[in-house]
């Protein structure tokens, strides 16, 4: 399919934009093993069609200034293809609409492609539906712990941390989390941790990053 038929008028800015324009990069994975910033959401709109999003929280924030209190909306989300790429972002708005928006907008640009396989040495399952290893994340006081389960298993997961794992194609698992994990925004941010953990174990850490 040409970049034509659905860039919607997209007049792309960034070096990586214009090579996924112009075929030159025709796949997310190569987009993400390119080496070059992901900037615009619309790069990830044309790579990845169809992405499904969840929203996982919707908080007020109040905040006083100078001329008065202040709300906005601050909205966890969750976007993926369920299969193999999964993005994550928080987002604040006067509107919730707009902070929903906004925040599926930051997650295109935080997109990962998580590793998986069949998550037991005792699974013939040829189709990756699990993680590839045991992996954590941590966020404010919560720590996620994805642990490879085999074919049949499920997700023995909450909510949350299922419903990342749903879109990112993950499909068997089993999970532990720890600290306050009623506090969705840090279990979502943690689960999303341990899946971009995972799928950087695969390749060289660059100098001077520090892993939080």
């Amino acid at each position: 399919m040409s970049a034509d038929n659905y860039d919607d008028g997209w007049q792309p800015v960034t070096r990586l934009g214009r090579m996924v324009q112009e075929g030159e990069i025709d796949s997310m994975e190569a987009a993400l093993n390119s080496g070059l910033p992901l900037k615009e959401p619309e790069i990830v709109d044309q790579l990845l069609p169809g992405l499904d999003d969840e929203v996982l929280d919707i908080n007020m924030v109040q905040r006083m200034t100078d001329s008065g209190r202040r709300v906005k909306f601050r909205c966890v989300v969750a976007v993926g293809n369920r299969d193999g790429f999964v993005g994550y972002a928080e987002g604040r708005d006067d509107q919730v609409g707009s902070a929903i928006q906004k925040a599926i907008g930051i997650a295109k640009l935080n997109m990962i492609r998580v590793p998986r396989g069949s998550g037991s040495w005792e699974d013939r399952s040829d189709r990756p539906h699990s993680l590839t290893r045991r992996t954590t994340g941590k966020a404010g006081s919560v720590e996620v712990e994805l642990i490879p389960a085999p074919e049949g298993l499920g997700l023995a997961a909450s909510d949350t941390v299922r419903a990342v794992l749903e879109l990112a194609g993950i499909e068997n698992a089993w999970t532990k989390s720890h600290g306050n994990t009623r506090t969705t925004v840090n279990l979502a941010k943690a689960t999303f941790n341990a899946l971009e953990n995972a799928s950087q174990s695969r390749q060289p850490r660059s100098r001077g990053v520090v892993e939080g």
